[in-house]
């Protein structure tokens, strides 16, 4: 049996709705992780004496590392699943407050516009992404445009 794409079509899509993931907490083996990943060791993220001399007072996540599990949050939510044709890019890209060791995040995303492609067969949803941390601080946030399938 054929592959069923299980996500949202463009027209599914509607100015001002509203949607938010599940929460997860990033630890320390999170960050670790990441730096082996990425070849970012910078000490703010892996050396926990040197962070504490920052004004963060102890290792932060990685920006990226925090764009990367919302990036995740999202494709969790099943919405873009076997629809989405491609990511178009990520405008305003702002990180708002560091994300610490323990802290727990989600993502809340936004639709702030829908746009017919000039190919009949797909749509831009451009869409406002918020990270917030368990306290519902802001911790990074900006603006995502996805090509979508539509209907046939």
């Amino acid at each position: 049996m054929a592959y069923q794409p299980k996500g949202r079509l463009w027209e599914e899509f509607k100015v001002g709705q509203t949607f938010e993931t599940a929460a997860r907490t990033v630890d320390a083996g999170d960050v670790s992780l990441f730096a082996g990943l990425s070849g970012d060791f910078n000490p703010l993220h892996v050396n926990e004496e040197f962070a504490r001399t920052t004004p963060f007072g102890g290792r932060v996540a990685h920006g990226i590392l925090t764009l990367a599990i919302s990036s995740g949050h999202q494709n969790q939510l099943g919405i873009f699943e076997g629809t989405t044709l491609a990511l178009l890019g990520m405008d305003r890209l702002r990180f708002t407050g560091p994300v610490r060791l323990g802290d727990t995040v989600r993502t809340e995303l936004t639709v702030k516009e829908c746009k017919e492609s000039s190919k009949p067969d797909r749509g831009v949803v451009t869409f406002e992404v918020a990270e917030r941390n368990q306290k519902g601080e802001t911790v990074m946030q900006c603006e995502q445009s996805v090509l979508m399938r539509r209907r046939a």
